[in-house]
């Protein structure tokens, strides 16, 4: 009896420039929360394919003191409320609280939060991708032995899904 175990497919995908569009500061409530046209299309399509959707998210607001975990959260809420129209979901979402100077394991560039999903969802790393925006989502992405796709900020991310899945 083999006990190879199978392993799950996932695309990680960074939030804010990815799912919504990135403003500047920070998205502080839901009234700042702006879903990108055909994020959640591209979301689905994932879903249709058996790709878990993770979402990870250097959150700084929060101990910038901008933004509560209790806002974070409700957020977060909205943006599944308004993937759910779409019959789309995401399968979890890991953020980071920390400042850059506090030099946290979490916060990318580093892969701590990828790490973290991969182990608790039983990610295959050699099936799954990272698409980000930036070049700190490339770097944890490539650490965490992630194939990466890089977005141009407030792109399409339905057009990179379609490939990807195709």
């Amino acid at each position: 009896m083999s006990n190879d175990k199978i392993m799950n497919k996932a695309v990680f995908l960074d939030r804010d420039g990815v799912i919504n569009f990135k403003r500047d500061g920070y998205v502080k409530n839901v009234n700042e929360f702006v879903m990108l046209k055909d994020s959640a299309k591209a979301i689905k399509l994932l879903n249709e394919n058996n790709f878990l959707v993770i979402i990870i998210t250097n959150q700084s607001a929060i101990n910038r003191k901008l933004l509560t975990h209790d806002a974070l959260d409700k957020i977060h809420a909205f943006m599944k409320e308004q993937l759910s129209k779409d019959r789309a979901f995401v399968d979890d979402i890991y953020y980071c609280p920390h400042r850059p100077d506090e030099n946290c394991e979490c916060r990318k560039p580093k892969p701590g939060l990828i790490l973290d999903a991969i182990l608790e969802h039983d990610i295959s790393t050699d099936k799954s991708w990272f698409i980000g925006d930036s070049d700190s989502d490339m770097i944890a992405a490539q650490l965490a032995g992630l194939a990466t796709i890089k977005i141009q900020e407030n792109g399409s991310l339905f057009d990179i899904v379609s490939k990807l899945v195709s």
